[in-house]
């Protein structure tokens, strides 16, 4: 399964760092109803991801959501189980005919929006999935989503959000509404933690601690939107392992331990459970945590030492042994994992079915990562990738041209080799004179061609393939191509 590049975050300040995060902008959509830009001091700095939607969108969702049992049934039959009382059945059932409502009346972006959420959570509904537990995240999602639209905003795809008078960070997501971005609201929790931002520490705990849902014998920050053909309610061993160590972090900081510390505990769970409850991938090292709960086998590095990175810190800051145990489960195969995902010019970002190079900004997270890994445990695998990350930023792209034979007048193709990902121009030339001159864009790494439509003119031709890397670094190679003299057409 191929995943969309910009994968669940890429975090450019690192989030296993004790350093304050840099700031980054956001919208804040005021009490009286605008929207301001703001830069947030403790949210670092990223690029969340916009996925892909497979399969039929919100028309195939309105179908499963139109069969039992349907939200109203759902809620029925948790107050009649006592799941919930009656005051908080009809507050619940109130709000979601109200967003259905609304999003009737709404028009444009708004209306599309505004039901895609409701039709969501239908569907949550339609597959048994509407549990207690998840009544807060998703009935906050109508409520803010609800805010949002009824104001005719228009935002840009991957747009953060926040609302005054809360710390919660949201994410536009074209087609699915604005959803919370679980990994940036623990980041922001470690940026605060970081900045000393104690009141606001304080103040976004209480938010998120209520948005925990029940899950694999634990609870879980469960993410309520499709990606990539996984449905929701989906978690992330990233997400989580982020989780955790920030809920150690401000729960020693604030000194919450007593009411804080066994939510975080608790929050262990999805490491023990086996995917798709939980993150766990059983493998011949030990285990694997995965990026998505939904993709047992796509393995990104970055996500996996992450996740390590808050276990381990988890335990330091907690004392808890549970997660060092968790730590030690996995961590031997993380040692065996790390060279594999060092191409000897950069990094990839993940294998599996299909194996791609790390953007710049995944490139330097990976390389952040590992350096933490590499400090808190001196293991040298670590220590020695995350010092080749490094100067693999300052180290020009190796090019080279192979020279050729081509007959004129024919489409032909000329070869080369690259070390990492760059971007690739191209100029040949005749006695001087330019005959073609294009960009490639990005070109990964490997052995590669290009497609020329070889002129009929015969002779030697200069062939020029100048790269730049993510980074900015800069190499070109030459070569000749020999263009023979076209073949006569045989005559009928």
């Amino acid at each position: 399964m191929r995943v969309v590049r910009c994968v669940i975050v890429a975090i450019l300040c690192s989030l296993a760092g004790a350093a304050t995060a840099s700031a980054d902008e956001v919208l804040v959509l005021g009490i009286d109803g605008k929207l301001r830009a703001h830069d947030d001091k403790a949210l670092p700095s990223t690029t969340m991801p916009v996925p892909r939607r497979r399969g039929g969108g919100v028309a195939t969702t309105a179908r499963t959501a139109r069969r039992r049992p349907t939200v109203t049934g759902a809620l029925k039959r948790l107050r009649d189980a006592g799941a919930i009382t009656p005051e908080a059945y009809s507050a619940r059932r109130a709000a979601y005919l109200d967003a259905r409502r609304t999003a009737r009346r709404l028009h444009g972006t708004g209306r599309r929006e505004m039901t895609a959420v409701v039709r969501t959570l239908e569907d949550i509904a339609a597959r048994g999935k509407l549990t207690a537990s998840r009544l807060n995240p998703l009935w906050l999602t109508l409520e803010r989503n609800l805010q949002l639209w009824s104001t005719g905003a228009s935002l840009g795809g991957g747009q953060r959000m926040e609302f005054q008078g809360s710390e919660l960070v949201w994410q536009y997501y074209p087609g699915q509404g604005l959803q919370l971005q679980m990994l940036g609201n623990f980041g922001k929790l470690n940026g605060l933690w970081g900045g000393q931002y104690d009141a606001r520490l304080a103040a976004m705990l209480d938010e998120l601690l209520p948005l925990a849902a029940e899950r694999a014998g634990g609870v879980a920050w469960e993410y309520y939107f499709t990606f990539d053909g996984g449905r929701p309610p989906w978690v992330s061993g990233m997400a989580e392992g982020t989780a955790v160590q920030a809920l150690a972090r401000a729960a020693r900081r604030l000194h919450r331990q007593a009411d804080v510390l066994p939510v975080a505990k608790r929050a262990l769970a999805i490491f023990r459970e086996r995917t798709p409850t939980g993150v766990r991938v059983p493998s011949e090292h030990g285990a694997h945590y995965a990026i998505y709960s939904f993709a047992p086998r796509l393995r990104v590095i970055n996500a996996f030492i992450q996740s390590l990175v808050g276990l381990y810190d988890y335990t330091r800051w907690s004392g808890d042994p549970a997660g060092m145990e968790l730590f030690e489960a996995a961590e031997p195969e993380a040692r065996v994992e790390t060279p594999l995902y060092d191409t000897g010019a950069w990094s990839l970002y993940a294998r599996g079915s299909t194996s791609y190079e790390s953007s710049l900004s995944y490139h330097e997270l990976l390389r952040g990562f590992l350096a933490h890994l590499c400090e808190r445990t001196k293991i040298a695998v670590y220590c020695t990738t995350a010092d080749h990350f490094a100067a693999y930023e300052h180290t020009p792209p190796k090019l080279t041209v192979r020279p050729t034979r081509l007959r004129g007048g024919r489409y032909g193709r000329v070869r080369f080799e690259l070390s990492k990902i760059s971007t690739v121009t191209l100029t040949i030339t005749r006695r001087g004179r330019v005959v073609e001159s294009r960009p490639f864009g990005a070109v990964g790494h490997g052995r590669r061609s290009f497609g020329w439509q070889v002129p009929r003119r015969r002779g030697i031709y200069d062939v020029r393939l100048a790269a730049t890397d993510l980074a900015g670094n800069a190499s070109a190679d030459e070569t000749t191509v020999r263009v023979l003299k076209p073949r006569k057409k045989k005559r009928p």
